[in-house]
């Protein structure tokens, strides 16, 4: 979906943010997305660990089991 957008569409929506937000706020809102950003990326690592560490505990408890 991003992969279409290209170098002079990524400059326009980057105009008309700048002119809906104003110079003043592009730093909090970018400070913002990035914090969103990396709240995502932990929450997603977080499930994915808790994935595997389930996955871990089938494993072991069927070679408990044939034992």
């Amino acid at each position: 979906m991003l992969s279409n957008i290209g170098i002079p569409g990524l400059i326009i929506v980057l105009v008309i943010a700048l002119i809906i937000f104003g110079p003043s706020k592009l730093p909090e809102l970018g400070r913002a997305v990035g914090s969103t950003l990396k709240e995502f990326k932990k929450s997603t690592r977080e499930l994915v660990s808790d994935d595997d560490d389930h996955e871990k505990g089938k494993t072991k408890l069927k070679d408990d089991q044939a034992i």
